[in-house]
């Protein structure tokens, strides 16, 4: 068997070897030649796609045969396939840092000009780098999932490490092939363009991308274990923790990328929005809200061992959609701000798209069954009854009506985004599908997904009656209409922002309830101070706690975007060096503009900007100044405009430029008033350290010394009871 996964080996790195030499075979497009950068670098990403084909073997015979020797082996193949990516990774960033024009990526992205913060960003600046540094993030994802699992979970690790080392067959043969970076270049030219001025404009590029591939990429882990359970014919009630957390790392990280994309977008862009429906922000979005359902679903089939299909069959979606998303990015088919050029890279991807919707679809089919077998099996050894009903009113059924509404949510989105695509495909002409539809679907069953996240903790796991469930929406509900009558006092008195502030009020103080209700009943039970009880509620719920934090985050998002874009005001205005406006509440005195040079760490000019500068003022009293500029770049002709912004927890002040000219001596200039935009910044922190809350480990009080319960005995078949 081993030596036919060689044969096999050897007739891939053929295969990768003839693409990576190029159409015409000139040696342009080699993978080995040129510069040693070159050389190592195509070295180390074939050694990652040895590792990735003989460990997604080795995995796969390991879970057939239960053989712990061959999983051993497969492990020790997961880390050199993260190791040799990882190392490839770090070697373009030595490239990009030392100016290594030979290598081709550097030739296509790298300058001597650009900073050395942004020629390290460049690194996922354009498509081949993007398509490495999904890998190396693969790679760190594989190792971990191949430590945490370790002797653990036998009958489930070694299909794990197949299938992830299966996702990673595919990404090291698109970097080997047809996506490759370290390509020779021949002649050397003496400098480079540098990377895309809109990714050298702001910092938040540092942050954005490599947060969205974190969670893009994650996603691959949950996969790969919910397949695991499928091959392995078997989910017992204590697999499904570990995947639920697998699932929470990667989905915080989409959460903090989503977020931190729209910030960009504001900070940037200079329209003052974050969020225009684009498809490519789209492509974020959908696996975001299967994952979401994910989480929720897992927990239903965790404590209650039920809605087991549709939480696998969301698992898998999730990552699906990451692909899609992908191809969305780098197929060229979609004029984004956000998406690469045209490139050879889209049927490749969607090939692997199609053969992972097939893999899935057949295992589902195929192998669902026998989790039914194992699960009848376990319970007549137990002596245990299944109990598949479901009350209405129950946490498990709010949870799945949530659920019903994400995916709902979903379909919308992308029907939303493809359509385009499909009417162009079939009719040849071209249509768009703007925000009017997007808003028109996503108020309502947004606001349900909000609204559900009250009701949910207001009920129990099981049964409840209806007397008693109305008893505990009472005051969730009073704290709904205080919170309308608050912000209705203030001038919010649109009706659909009423509503929202009622649902937000509404899921604000049920959430809240989890832990004060617990620590309420510890202070009457034990006799314990506000501060103790409260203390030991937290500690001793902590997961639950940092879920209603992780629900916070969300609820903050809602109401920043209900209320900036309800009541934004925006008007335009012309103004001369001297002139003073006046704009809600606030002075603004044109200053003038000047020309002004920004240079790297060696003294080197890479942009100029033309700065203008407005003096702000309240009552009298100057709060700063404010600079919103024209960013000059020598590789393109038009200018970038980059906004500035006075921010302040009740509202923004945005300053946007629409045209200076050369002089400086007059200028015309947007204002922007925002109410609680900075609360969807915000909503990312809060966001993260919930799921950090919920994933912290549990501290142990005592080492049990009985064997793991996963430990199987080799040379039994797959799904088979003992």
């Amino acid at each position: 068997m081993i030596h036919r996964l060689f044969a096999v080996l050897l007739g891939l790195l053929s295969s990768s070897a003839a693409l990576a030499a190029g159409p015409h075979g000139d040696g342009t497009d080699a993978m080995f030649g040129g510069g040693p950068v070159s050389t190592l670098g195509g070295g180390l990403v074939l050694l990652s796609l040895l590792f990735a084909t003989v460990g997604c073997g080795l995995g796969f015979v390991a879970g057939y045969r239960r053989d712990p020797q061959l999983y051993r082996w497969a492990q020790s193949a997961a880390y050199g396939f993260s190791g040799a990516m990882i190392a490839a990774n770090f070697l373009m960033v030595y490239a990009l840092v030392t100016h290594d024009f030979s290598v081709r990526y550097v030739a296509e992205v790298g300058s001597r000009a650009t900073p050395l913060y942004f020629t390290i960003v460049s690194l996922w600046a354009s498509l081949n780098g993007s398509i490495l540094f999904w890998g190396g993030i693969l790679g760190i994802y594989t190792a971990g999932v191949t430590w945490h699992l370790g002797n653990n979970h036998r009958e489930y690790a070694p299909w794990v490490l197949h299938v992830q080392l299966g996702i990673a067959i595919f990404f090291a043969f698109l970097v080997a092939s047809i996506a490759n970076p370290f390509a020779p270049v021949s002649p050397v030219p003496p400098d480079g363009p540098g990377p895309n001025p809109l990714l050298q404009n702001h910092w938040l590029m540092a942050v954005h991308p490599p947060m969205l591939y974190l969670g893009y990429v994650g996603m691959s882990v949950p996969y790969s274990m919910i397949c695991a359970s499928l091959l392995a014919g078997r989910m017992e009630a204590g697999w499904m923790a570990p995947v639920r957390r697998w699932m929470l790392i990667p989905w915080t990280f989409l959460s903090v990328g989503i977020v931190l994309g729209g910030w960009w977008s504001y900070a940037v862009l200079g329209w003052g929005g974050a969020w225009a429906w684009d498809p490519v922000e789209n492509a974020s979005f959908h696996p975001w809200l299967t994952g979401t359902a994910f989480v929720h679903s897992a927990m239903v089939l965790e404590r209650r061992g039920r809605l087991r299909d549709w939480t696998l069959l969301l698992g898998m979606s999730t990552f699906l959609l990451t692909l899609v998303g992908t191809f969305m990015t780098r197929s060229g088919v979609f004029n984004s701000v956000h998406s690469f050029t045209q490139s050879d890279i889209g049927p490749v991807f969607l090939v692997f798209i199609g053969i992972t919707l097939t893999y899935s679809l057949l295992l589902l089919t195929f192998r669902a069954h026998k989790l039914d077998e194992a699960a009848q099996a376990t319970d007549q050894r137990l002596g245990a009854k299944a109990n598949k009903s479901m009350s209405l009113l129950s946490r498990e059924t709010a949870i799945l009506v949530q659920n019903g509404l994400f995916s709902a949510f979903t379909f919308t989105v992308l029907i939303g985004t493809l359509w385009p695509l499909i009417v162009e495909a079939v009719e040849e002409r071209r249509i768009s599908v703007g925000e009017p539809y997007f808003d028109k679907w996503a108020l309502p069953i947004g606001l349900g997904i909000v609204f559900m996240m009250g009701v949910g903790p207001m009920l129990p796991w099981g049964r409840q009656n209806a007397d008693k469930a109305l008893w505990r929406a009472l005051p969730a509900a009073v704290f709904g209409v205080l919170t309308v009558v608050v912000f209705a006092a203030t001038g919010f008195t649109g009706p659909i922002s009423l509503l929202t502030l009622f649902v937000v009020g509404f899921t604000f103080w049920s959430n809240a309830n989890e832990i004060l209700d617990p620590a309420r009943k510890r202070m009457a039970t034990h006799k314990e101070g506000p501060g103790t009880a409260l203390r030991k509620v937290l500690l001793r719920g902590r997961r639950r706690f940092g879920g209603h934090v992780a629900h916070y985050g969300v609820l903050m998002a809602v109401f920043a975007l209900a209320l900036s874009k309800g009541y934004r005001v925006e008007q335009d205005f012309p103004v001369k060096k001297g002139d003073t406006v006046q704009f809600q509440g606030y002075d603004v005195h044109f200053a003038g503009a000047e020309m002004r040079s920004d240079k790297d760490e060696q003294g080197l000019e890479y942009r100029t900007a033309l700065v203008s500068t407005f003096e702000l003022s309240k009552n009298g009293s100057l709060i700063g100044l404010k600079e919103p500029r024209m960013n000059f770049y020598k590789t393109q002709r038009e200018p970038i405009y980059t906004p500035d912004v006075h921010s302040r927890p009740w509202g923004d002040l945005y300053f946007s430029i629409i045209s200076v000219p050369g002089d400086g001596s007059s200028a015309v200039v947007r204002l922007i008033w925002q109410p609680f935009q900075v609360w969807m910044w915000l909503c990312a922190p809060m966001i993260a350290l919930g799921t950090l809350i919920c994933l912290w480990p549990e501290r142990r009080k005592q080492r049990s010394a009985a064997p793991a319960a996963s430990a199987v005995p080799p040379n039994v078949a797959p799904g088979s009871a003992k």
